[in-house]
Formats: C-alpha cells, structure tokens, sequence
C-alpha cells in the first residue's frame, strides 16, 4: 500500500514538473464598430464594422522547453467578423496564423506554416496601418504592400533572428506545392530591423511567382483565396523609420509594388466594385509614401494621425490618392479601449480610379470621408 502511494505521489511530482515546462495560451482581441461613409456608390452609409482597426481573431499560442535553450513553439489564429460571426480569410479555420516549429534562445526561430511574410513583418510596425493605431481603414489603396496583412503565405518556411544588440533579420519561403510547376504560385521575402535608443528602421522584400497568363491558378500554392492581386509577378518593397521621444513618436515609411501580368483584384482587396476595371495583361505600380505621428498625452488617453501619398501607374494612366487619417484611443482598462477615427481619401479625377477606403465599398467619385466609433477588448 505505502509503495503505491509513493509511486502515486511520484507520478503527480514528475508530471508537475512536465507541466511546468509546456504552456498554452489561449488569446484573442475583438474590434467592433459603428461606421458612418459618406459615399458608397453614391449614397451614404451607417454600419456595424468588425475590425475598422485590428480584425477580430481569437488564437492559441504554445511552447515547450526542451531544454538547452530550444523550445517546440506553436500559433493557431483564427480570423471572424464579430458581426455576423463568419469566418474570416476565405473562410479559413486558423487564416490569420498556422504554424510550428523550433525557437532557440541562442539561434532564432525556424517554423513551418501560413506566416506573415517580411514586409509585414519588419516595415509594418513603422507604419500606423497594421497596427493599433490605425489598422485596417489607414491602410494604403487596395493595402497595396500588403502592410495590414491583407494575405498571409500559405506552406512556408520561415527564419527569425534572436536580437543583436539591436539588429534582427529574417526571411520566408512558400512552396508552390505543385508538382512540376515549382514557381507556379510560390514566394519569398527578406527583412531586417535596427533598434537603438529611439530610433527604429527597417526594410524588406517580397516576391509572389505564378504562371504568367493564368494568375494565381494554382489554389493549394503559397498565396490562394486572399491574394490582393491578380498577377504573374508582385514584387513589394520597403523601407521606414520611426523615433521615439517621451510620449510621442514620429515616422516615415515608403513602399512599391510592381506588378506584372496583372488581370485584375483578388478577394484579398475590398471595395472592388468602384476601383480598377480592365487591367487584362498589364504591368502596374503603386508608390506610397506615408508620415505618421503618435502622441500619449495621459497613461490612457493618445492621439494618432498619418498621411498617405500613393502614385499609381495603371493601364497607361497615373492615377493618384491622398488619404489623412485621424485616431483618438482612451484605455478604460489595461484590456479594454474606446476609440474615434476618421478618414479622408481624394483621388485625381481619372475614369479608371475613384475613392476607396480600405474595408470599405467603394466611392462613386473621387472623395470619400468615413468616421467610427467603436470598442476593442483583449483576452
């Protein structure tokens, strides 16, 4: 009786100490909101939005020490529209993230899955887009760069530096999964960032292969149901910088995207319907360039702003947006906020362009302002 009691007791130690070196961690954010556009095909719009700011996802994050300094990490993300209670990136499980892999504390991280790629990795946390300061409606024309995160790159392999008295790199690649045809439907990106004192700076690359002339026809490649374009070749590049003194930072982000190729807009880009028409076999480029500030003026209260300056070059014409964004955040508590935004997009009258605010339908002219206000809670 005493020996299996001891071995009981044993038993619930040693699985203890199991137990203590794995952990889950169940984690989620939700962003709803009340909108108000003042042209959507030539009327105006009250709605419920989900995600004006941050989608809504709701995840599980886990790792477990194998000693030495190694651990087996893991993200589940799944992506939902708080407002109708759908699933998100193409109706995905886990669209927003899916990965595993191995992280050291001495050599990075290597991880297999659907991952961001570099561009967002590195440059979009330089920019209000993509972020909590601005997120889904900041975003560049048709999230263009991919900044806020429109698409993710399915069946990848991706590296991440630890920090080097500052310095991180990394880079991504997603297999095209096809066999026979290794480039059709495949990517790659590089990037890296520098830290020091208040400056941060950053740059990246990203290059997404496919068939030329049938764009994208591969659905179990590297980017499929999500993709913002429909091309042969994207290649989006960027660069930025931001510094920080006392309560306020200041930053500076440009980025390209060529397209070649190009049939037209995938499901990744919102408010289709008024943008780009007839773009059969074209080249494209989009340039942008985009000023941020941010400012605490309380622990709880901060005020964010931006302007983005984009040139296009579409079907022999040259399109252009100007976009100013305006964000008021009070904290209610460490998990919960209120906010108020506001956007002002004008684009120059070109017959193949008219405003549209990312997450948004389209304007039928060449001007749209949209305003929310809404509530955001973490778990």
């Amino acid at each position: 009786m005493k020996k299996t009691l001891l071995v009981a007791a044993l038993s619930g130690v040693f699985a203890t100490a199991a137990h203590a070196q794995s952990s889950v961690t169940l984690y989620g954010l939700i962003d709803a909101g009340i909108t108000y556009t003042n042209n959507q095909g030539g009327h105006s719009n009250w709605q419920e939005t989900s995600g004006a700011i941050n989608g809504s996802r709701w995840g599980l994050r886990g790792a477990e020490d194998l000693g030495g300094g190694l651990k087996a990490i893991f993200t589940l993300e799944n992506g939902f529209n708080i407002a109708n209670g759908t699933l998100g990136q193409s109706g995905r499980e886990f669209g927003r993230q899916a990965f595993v892999g191995l992280a050291s504390d001495q050599f990075g991280a290597l991880t297999l899955g659907r991952q961001y790629d570099s561009v967002v990795d590195y440059v979009g946390p330089l920019a209000l887009t993509g972020t909590q300061y601005g997120g889904t409606q900041f975003a560049h024309p048709f999230d263009n760069d991919n900044l806020n995160n429109s698409f993710r790159i399915n069946n990848s392999v991706k590296y991440q530096s630890v920090d080097y008295a500052g310095f991180k790199f990394g880079g991504l690649y997603g297999f095209s999964n096809d066999a026979g045809q290794f480039a059709n439907n495949r990517a790659y990106s590089v990037g890296g960032s520098y830290s020091w004192g208040g400056l941060n700076v950053a740059a990246a690359y990203l290059q997404l292969n496919s068939n030329p002339g049938a764009a994208l026809n591969n659905t179990s490649g590297a980017v499929s149901g999500d993709n913002t374009f429909l091309a042969g070749r994207q290649r989006t590049f960027g660069a930025g910088a931001n510094y920080s003194f006392g309560p306020a930072t200041v930053g500076l982000v440009y980025t390209q995207t060529n397209l070649s190729q190009l049939a037209g807009i995938g499901a990744g880009a919102s408010g289709v319907s008024g943008g780009i028409n007839g773009l059969g076999g074209n080249s494209a480029r989009f340039q942008n360039i985009e000023a941020n500030a941010r400012y605490a003026l309380t622990p709880a209260l901060s005020l964010a702003g931006s302007y983005t300056y984009t040139r296009g070059n579409l079907a022999g014409t040259s399109p252009h947006w100007n976009q100013f964004n305006l964000q008021s955040d009070y904290l209610l508590s460490k998990r919960t906020d209120v906010y108020l935004q506001g956007e002002y997009q004008r684009t120059n009258k070109n017959a193949i362009v008219s405003a549209d605010i990312n997450g948004l339908a389209a304007s039928n002219s060449n001007q749209q302002v949209a305003v929310t206000v809404g509530l955001r809670h973490r778990f």
